[in-house]
């Protein structure tokens, strides 16, 4: 059954490739307006070939790794406050919902006047687009532990700090990882952002060199790139992780 999917799929994707390729050499538009999929193959493979790609690959992939990184940090701390401080939670948390909302671009106006063009205020945005995320869930998923899991582990003399690493973590890890999988999709999309503002090497820049140059072949190719990192990293790193984390708590038969 699961061959049988997975042929499906592939033979969806070969047939919108083919239809994609037909119309482009329709002549409906010119090739620069709407490239054909041969096109973009060729210049994914020129850029992979000359290491263009393969660069802004490794800039973008430090940029993520320090920023998202970071935001893990404050986010999990912040999230652990709104979960165990009542104060902190009234007082904080509607601000920390409201910027949830904020998009990630927004806050490149405060990154360039307090940091100027530089990688540091990349950073801020990716930190700032990805932190909040990571907060919320991990509150959400401290607070919505059920009672009965605590309750047993006091009955077994289980209490204090013991109680959270044994009983409150494993059980609010899902929702943890839940909040990483978001702010890791926040932080790659406010990198992007950053990167299309900023004249700097990385794939957002790439991007925007695609339509500066009226280059549309340019422009698909770094996104199909941007779009194949991201779930890439979803499938091997989330996916994996959160399957890990169920099997290991036997989550999966609750």
């Amino acid at each position: 059954m699961a061959m049988k999917n997975t042929l499906r799929k592939i033979a969806f994707f070969v047939a919108l490739i083919a239809v994609w390729e037909v119309v482009a050499r329709s002549g409906l538009w010119p090739e620069y307006l709407f490239p054909s999929p041969s096109g973009v193959a060729r210049v994914l493979g020129g850029g992979i070939a000359d290491g263009t790609l393969l660069k802004g690959v490794a800039v973008s992939g430090r940029r993520i790794v320090a920023g998202y990184s970071i935001s893990l940090v404050f986010g999990i701390v912040l999230g652990l406050m709104l979960a165990r401080l009542r104060f902190f939670e009234d007082m904080v948390g509607p601000i920390l919902l409201g910027l949830r909302s904020l998009p990630s671009i927004c806050w490149l106006p405060l990154g360039m006047l307090w940091f100027g063009l530089s990688e540091k205020a990349i950073l801020f945005v990716v930190l700032m687009g990805a932190t909040f995320a990571v907060a919320l869930a991990t509150s959400d998923g401290v607070k919505n532990v059920p009672p009965v899991y605590l309750q047993a582990a006091r009955t077994m003399g289980v209490t204090g700090l013991n109680s959270f690493v044994r009983v409150t973590l494993p059980s609010a890890l899902p929702s943890i990882i839940t909040g990483m999988k978001l702010g890791w999709a926040f932080a790659w999309r406010s990198l992007m952002a950053a990167e299309m503002v900023f004249v700097t090497l990385g794939l957002g820049h790439l991007l925007m060199m695609g339509r500066e140059l009226n280059d549309m072949a340019r422009v698909i190719a770094a996104m199909i790139l941007i779009v194949a990192i991201g779930m890439l990293v979803d499938r091997l790193l989330f996916v994996t992780l959160e399957s890990r984390v169920r099997e290991r708590w036997g989550l999966d038969s609750a």
